[in-house]
C-alpha cells in the first residue's frame, strides 16, 4: 500500500478548521473561493482519517490528530457492490410494531420499506421513537404511514465507489444507504440488493490502516 498525503487543498481546509472551529463545509468553501461540492471529496477524507470531526447542524472540528494515512486512492477504488451487507427490509403494509421487532432483532438503526418488491421508504429509530411518543397504536399503523418516500431517500448503487457512499451519509447526516439495482430508472423504481452504513466504512478504514 502507498501512503497518501495530504493535498495543499487539504492542508489548508485543516488550517482554515483550526482557526475557525467550528465552521460549517459552506463557509470553508467561502473562504477557498469554491464551491461545496468541489470540496465535498476533501472533507470526506479528512473526516474519514479522523483529523476532521463533523457536528451535524454544528460543523467541522479539528480532531488534533496529524500524521495520519490517507487512503483515497484505495477507498475510491473500492466499490460498494464489494463491501455491501445485507438489507433488512419490510413490506409497506406491515405495522410499525413489526417494524421495529424487525430493527432490533437484526441489531440496524434503519430499516428499508418495499412495496411489491420496490424500494418505497425508509424508517430510522428517531421515526419510532417519534411516533411512539406521539401515542400512535404501533400495532395498527401501517410502517408506510410514518416512513420517509422517495425519491427523498438517498441510495447508493453497487457499481459506485465506497467514497461515494461515505460522502452521501456525511453530506445528508445519515447511517446508512439503500444498495439498489434499477427496475426503471425513469420512474426511479430499485430493488434493494444490499446496505452500507457508517459502520461498513469504519471497519473496512481500521482494516486498511492495519494493513499499512
Amino acid at each position: 500500500m502507498i501512503d497518501i498525503q495530504l493535498s495543499e487543498r487539504q492542508e489548508r481546509i485543516i488550517d482554515i478548521v483550526k482557526k475557525n472551529q467550528p465552521i460549517t463545509g459552506e463557509a470553508i468553501a467561502d473562504v477557498l473561493n469554491l464551491s461545496r461540492s468541489t470540496i465535498r471529496h476533501d472533507l470526506t477524507i479528512l473526516t474519514m482519517s479522523g483529523i476532521l470531526d463533523a457536528r451535524p447542524r454544528v460543523g467541522y472540528f479539528f480532531t488534533g490528530k496529524t500524521g495520519l494515512n490517507i487512503f483515497s486512492d484505495e477507498i475510491g477504488s473500492i466499490l460498494v457492490d464489494e463491501v455491501k451487507s445485507v438489507p433488512v427490509v419490510v413490506d409497506e403494509s406491515s405495522s410499525i410494531y413489526d417494524a421495529i421487532v424487525a430493527m432490533f432483532l437484526e441489531n440496524v438503526g434503519s430499516i428499508f420499506i418495499t412495496d411489491e418488491g420496490i424500494l418505497s421508504g425508509v424508517i430510522s429509530r428517531k421515526d419510532i421513537i417519534r411516533t411512539a411518543i406521539g401515542g400512535t397504536d404501533l400495532h395498527q399503523v401501517p410502517v408506510g404511514v410514518i416512513m420517509t418516500r422517495m425519491p427523498n431517500i438517498v441510495y447508493i448503487k453497487s457499481n459506485d465507489s465506497l467514497l461515494r457512499a461515505a460522502e452521501k451519509l456525511i453530506e445528508h447526516e445519515i447511517d446508512s444507504l439503500p444498495v439498489v439495482e434499477a427496475i426503471d430508472d425513469d420512474k426511479k423504481h430499485y430493488k434493494v440488493i444490499g446496505r452500507i452504513t457508517k459502520t461498513t466504512i469504519a471497519r473496512l478504514f481500521v482494516e486498511l490502516g492495519n494493513n499499512t
